[in-house]
Formats: C-alpha cells, sequence, structure tokens
C-alpha cells in the first residue's frame, strides 16, 4: 500500500522492528508520526524488565532517536491507568480463578493497536502502522513471509473492521533483512539490543514474587495419580496444565489438573496423560468466518505453534476442535487461532478440553 502523502501513526516501542517499519512507510511515501505508549510496569526492585519494558527510559529514548534521525514527529501517549486495568489485572484474575491467559494477544485488542487508533483517530489520521510480522490483504489477515518470526497469532483477536486501518510493513521481510534495512538507515546499534523475551510489565524471575504479592501465598499438597501426597506448591495460580518445570520435585512429572476443592495440584509421570486432540472454544473472533457449519482448519494454541489439522465444528457460539494429532496441555484461557492455509480465520478462548 502506498502512501501516497497521507499521514500514518506508527507504534514506536523502541526496537528495532518498528523502527524499520517507519523507514519502510516513510519510503514509500507516508507521513509517518511516531507514537509511543508509555505502559505500566510491576514496581519491585526485583522486577528487572530493562530487555523488555516496551517503555523504559532507553526504549522511549531510542524511539525519539529514530524519529529524530528520520525528521519525523514524536509522542508519548500515557496509557499506563488503562493498561494496569485491561492486561495486567485481566493476567492476574484469570490466573486466580485457574484459566491460562495469554495477555500479549488481549494487549494487541484491548490496549496497544486499540489506542493507537484511537491516537489517530482523534487527530483525522486514518491509518495506523506496527512492526509485526503479518500481512493484510483483501482485507483479511495472512501469514507472515518468514513463518519463524510470524505473528498473526498475536493478532487474532483484532476486530475485522480494524485491518482497512492497519498497516504491517514487515509481512514480507525476514528479521535479518530487517536488521540490514536498519543498519543501511543508521541504526545498526539495534544490533547490540537485545531482543523481548518476558512480559513487559514483570519478568520471568519477577513472576512469583509478583503473584504473591497479587493474590498472596495459598500452600497446598501436589498429588500424584494414586492421590498420594508427593511434594507441597505455594500456589495453582503459579501452574498450567502440561507443566514439567518448577515443580520442585525429585522426578519428572506433568501437570495434570487442578482440586479447587482441596487446593492440590494434580501431576503425573505419564506425558500422554497430558495430550488432548479434542476441545471447546468461546467468543470467536472471526476475521473469515466460513459459511459450512463444519470445516477443515489447521488450529494453533501457542505462539509459534505449527498448525495442527482439525475438523472444526460451530455448535452455537461455540466451536468443538478436533485435531487430527494430539497437543499437550490443552487449558481453559489458552487463545485458539485457525487457520485456511496462510489466512488467519479469528481466534478465541479455550473453555474446555472436551
Amino acid at each position: 500500500m502506498a502512501g501516497g502523502g497521507r499521514k500514518i501513526a506508527v507504534g514506536l516501542s523502541g526496537g528495532v522492528d518498528s523502527a524499520v517499519s517507519l523507514i519502510l512507510l516513510k519510503k514509500q511515501g507516508w507521513k509517518p508520526v511516531g507514537v509511543s505508549l508509555r505502559l505500566e510496569t510491576w514496581k519491585n526492585k526485583c522486577n528487572r524488565t530493562r530487555e523488555n519494558a516496551c517503555c523504559t527510559k532507553e526504549s522511549l529514548g531510542n524511539a525519539r532517536r529514530v524519529c529524530r534521525k528520520l525528521g519525523v514527529p514524536h509522542s508519548i501517549y500515557d496509557v499506563r491507568k488503562e493498561f494496569r486495568r485491561e492486561v495486567m489485572d485481566y493476567f492476574v484474575s484469570e490466573l486466580a480463578v485457574g484459566r491460562t491467559p495469554n495477555p500479549c494477544l488481549v494487549c494487541n485488542r484491548r490496549l496497544k493497536i486499540k489506542k493507537l487508533l484511537g491516537w489517530a483517530q482523534m487527530r483525522g489520521i486514518r491509518h495506523v502502522a506496527t512492526g509485526h510480522y503479518a500481512n493484510i490483504s483483501r482485507g483479511g489477515l495472512s501469514r507472515a513471509a518468514d513463518m519463524k518470526k510470524d505473528q498473526t497469532y498475536g493478532l487474532c483477536l483484532l476486530p475485522k473492521e480494524w485491518l482497512s486501518r492497519l498497516v504491517l510493513p514487515l509481512g514480507a521481510l525476514s528479521k535479518e533483512q530487517v536488521y540490514g534495512i536498519a543498519t543501511e538507515n543508521g541504526l545498526g546499534f539495534y544490533r547490540g539490543v537485545r531482543q523481548s523475551q518476558d512480559l513487559c510489565f514483570v519478568s520471568e524471575r519477577a513472576m512469583k514474587p509478583f503473584l504473591f504479592e497479587k493474590l498472596g501465598k495459598h500452600p497446598g499438597p501436589i498429588l500424584d495419580e494414586e492421590g498420594k501426597r508427593i511434594g507441597e506448591h505455594h500456589g495453582l495460580f503459579l501452574y498450567t496444565i502440561g507443566q514439567r518445570k518448577g515443580l520442585g520435585l525429585p522426578f519428572a512429572n506433568f501437570v495434570k489438573g487442578f482440586d479447587v476443592k482441596r487446593n492440590a495440584l494434580l501431576v503425573t509421570r505419564d506425558r500422554s496423560h497430558v495430550l488432548g486432540k479434542r476441545f471447546m472454544a468461546e467468543r470467536f473472533n472471526w476475521l473469515s468466518k466460513p459459511s459450512a457449519k463444519s470445516f477443515r482448519a489447521l488450529a494453533q494454541i501457542r505462539t509459534h505453534q505449527k498448525g495442527i489439522p482439525a475438523k472444526i465444528t460451530k455448535q452455537g457460539k461455540n466451536l468443538l476442535v478436533e485435531c487430527r494429532d494430539p497437543i499437550e496441555g490443552i487449558a481453559p484461557g489458552q487463545i485458539c487461532a485457525l487457520y485456511s492455509g496462510k489466512i488467519c480465520l479469528g481466534g478465541g478462548p479455550i473453555m474446555k478440553a472436551a
């Protein structure tokens, strides 16, 4: 899509992907305006999110630096209050009731892209761009050329009507090509900047203290498949179905389920007991809706997971997903995205294994 001199608001996290998106849009004839969202982080000395937060002084400084170099206006939009409510509180509340949240997907819909679109609209700017690796064509969302970086899963909850306003300049590029463009345009320093790994508001090392502060410690027994107590946990919210690491047990075990009444964590040594082929999805967000009641698609329930061939059956407002191959750790709250080839049909939360 050529710009034709039109204004476009570009979400700038301070990372290389959004910076290169800005470069490409300017070369395509757009008049970009850089917008950085100031997000919240958990305020605690053990929470080291320097490389992962999208709103540190360093990342905001990088965004300003890029805009200054390219002669592009730059604004900072403070959405910390909304981020706490829509993302952090969602994350904690889902864990509190035994569900497995995906805050990044929810953030794209409820906060990041929503706020960018709102900021742009208030200024008479129709289009918004981000550094996501995905493509938009014919009003639909499709996978990026670089499948290792494809981020359509992270966008599957976006309302379909937003796609006509969204521009994704990196869909045809690989990560190495993005670094090359950055270097060619005087932004070679990005090769020394670490890529985000943890959640932006809390690091992996600080996760337990964060959750203990929010939910408290609730110790209880870890039970094997015979009901024998083999250990102790400090809160069911620390675990998800299929989890193997972090159980503190002498032998490899997998989280099989939760007994909420007894506050017990149920585990198994048999991996096959945490595999499943059937589950129900609810509140599905359709980006491209098949007309048939039953159809074939590829199902994906985690970031970068390979799509599993599945039969999908509409059951009222819900979907029954029957996978050809077993999937490990199907858990309520996880987001299931469906694909027809490279086209993302949409996504919705898993209700339960069926």
